[in-house]
């Protein structure tokens, strides 16, 4: 099968499933496509295994019972099928009218994966489809087709492999366009890729992303890592199961964080699913640190007291949490790249902000700073052209002397003319320009360094203001102040609601 046969198929899977009463939205289908790709690729991965300690001359004890292994289960008919139950049970499904393939899924194989246990790979395996409600779709004629396609993709064959990454980030931007889901579930990748060659990490160093949404930061770092030489067995091993970690709250973007980084070759990731910031940061040891931190946070949510105590300048708002938790959990001389909102650099009233600020450029080099347009998340939103973002670089070896900027929101508009929409989004190529001056640390009509004096004076605004363009009048669209308008009367009435509780109700 060649690429576009193959590419073609997966496509024609979710066709299926949209057409299927159970998988209609993008949100329904990932999860069944996932959990089901999962099973696939990881019996592929278990018979390699398998070879691996025969050639060794070791025992090998299997991390799925063969019985429950997709090849055991996934073509069989629904006469084979009836051999997992027991007479009681097949007369139970008979009077129910339950199609037998549908009750094998939720009633033997979830059940059974849920209750993996005993090392770190099988209790892995469970904590991803504990997770899962089972299988979504309500037609089994539907489900055999799909199950029929992935089951001619053979994950161990390069082609094949490659194929299905890029149709699952294809899936995972679609994602964010059509399922309503957050921008930081899933990065623009050209945003992920630029981040990750200006902050280069290397093997031999963990990298670390907190708010991973989809993983992106974590795959991309891996096939740096496995460009950069020719790797040996141990550098092999290495990056399988010792170099890259991450942390999701929520359950989704868990499990497809999980899977994004299984199909990209990443087997062995790293990922827990946690509300970081629920975790104490105000003294943190250093084997709990990291050489490099990547991670894109969530913007603009709200965190209760007894998450607030977890940090050294307390704040409800997540986005100003993240950047203090980020630059806790950097190792010394370690490296961080973070996406973050235009309202932490120019904040200078609220303390929390100010002094996270403060203890930023005293303590680590803030070296670069790039201004993104709005529209750079227009295309992983539901509607709108998504939050004004920066990227933020530093390393933990401070304290900030002078800050290198680049205005990539005026260079777009001016130079490239584009403005950022779902329809047309950021490009590697849009992005080179901003690389190659920062190789150079270039002044230029859309670079310029800012003294660390000059920001203090400011009281601490870090924003990107490009000395060399004139301040001209500019008017939002109509939808923006719209949502800016929302926006504000949200903020009000969560203020008015802590005033209420204040005063006593």
């Amino acid at each position: 099968m060649n690429r576009r046969d193959l590419a073609n198929k997966i496509w024609h899977a979710c066709d299926i499933m949209r057409r299927d009463d159970g998988t209609t939205g993008v949100l329904e289908y990932m999860e069944q496509l996932s959990w089901m790709i999962f099973l696939k690729v990881f019996e592929d991965l278990e018979k390699r295994f398998e070879d691996e300690a025969k050639f060794e001359g070791r025992d090998y004890e299997p991390i799925i019972d063969p019985k429950f292994r997709w090849s055991a289960w996934a073509n069989k008919s629904d006469k084979e099928l009836e051999e997992y139950f027991s007479e009681e049970e097949l007369n139970e499904l008979r009077a129910s009218n339950e199609h037998i393939l549908i009750a094998f899924i939720n009633r033997k194989l979830f059940p059974y994966l849920r209750s993996l246990k005993g090392t770190p790979e099988k209790e892995r395996i469970a904590s991803i489809f504990q997770e899962i409600n089972g299988n979504r779709m309500k037609s089994p004629y539907n489900l055999r087709d799909v199950i029929s396609i992935l089951d001619e993709i053979d994950f161990n064959k390069a082609e094949d492999s490659h194929v299905l990454s890029q149709v699952y980030e294809e899936l995972l931007l679609r994602l964010g366009k059509e399922g309503g889901v957050a921008g930081e579930f899933y990065t623009p990748r050209p945003v992920v890729r630029l981040m990750v060659k200006i902050v280069d990490p290397a093997i031999g160093e963990r990298v670390f992303d907190p708010f991973c949404g989809s993983g992106g930061f974590l795959v991309e770092s891996y096939k740096r890592m496995l460009e950069s030489k020719e790797l040996t067995i141990e550098d092999y091993e290495l990056l399988q199961y010792k170099t890259f970690y991450g942390q999701e709250k929520k359950p989704l973007p868990y499990l497809f964080g999980v899977m994004n980084c299984i199909v990209h070759g990443l087997l062995h990731p790293n990922i827990v699913r946690k509300n970081t910031l629920e975790e104490n940061i105000r003294s943190v040891p250093e084997a709990e640190r990291f050489e490099v931190i990547l991670t894109n946070p969530p913007f603009g949510g709200k965190e209760g007291k007894h998450i607030k105590q977890n940090f050294p300048y307390p704040s409800s708002k997540t986005e100003i949490l993240a950047l203090q938790y980020v630059m806790r959990k950097l190792k010394k001389d370690g490296r961080c790249g973070i996406v973050v909102p235009e309202g932490i650099l120019f904040n200078t009233s609220e303390k929390a902000f100010v002094n996270t600020k403060r203890d930023l450029l005293e303590n680590y080099n803030v070296h670069t700073i790039i201004s993104l347009p709005s529209g750079v998340f227009a295309n992983v939103t539901a509607s709108g052209q998504g939050p004004k973002t920066n990227l933020v670089f530093f390393t933990r070896d401070g304290p900030t002397k002078e800050i290198w900027y680049f205005d990539f929101a005026g260079y777009s508009e001016v130079v490239l003319k584009k403005k950022y929409t779902k329809a047309n989004p950021v490009t590697d190529e849009d992005l080179a320009v901003v690389y190659e001056a920062w190789k150079k640390r270039e002044i230029g009509e859309w670079s310029w360094v800012v003294p660390v004096e000059e920001i203090i004076e400011n009281d601490y605004d870090m924003t990107a203001r490009n000395p060399n363009r004139k301040e001209e009048i500019s008017y939002p669209e109509p939808i923006e102040i719209v949502e800016s308008i929302t926006e504000k009367e949200r903020e009000i009435n969560a203020l008015l609601e802590e005033l209420r509780k204040a005063l006593g109700g």
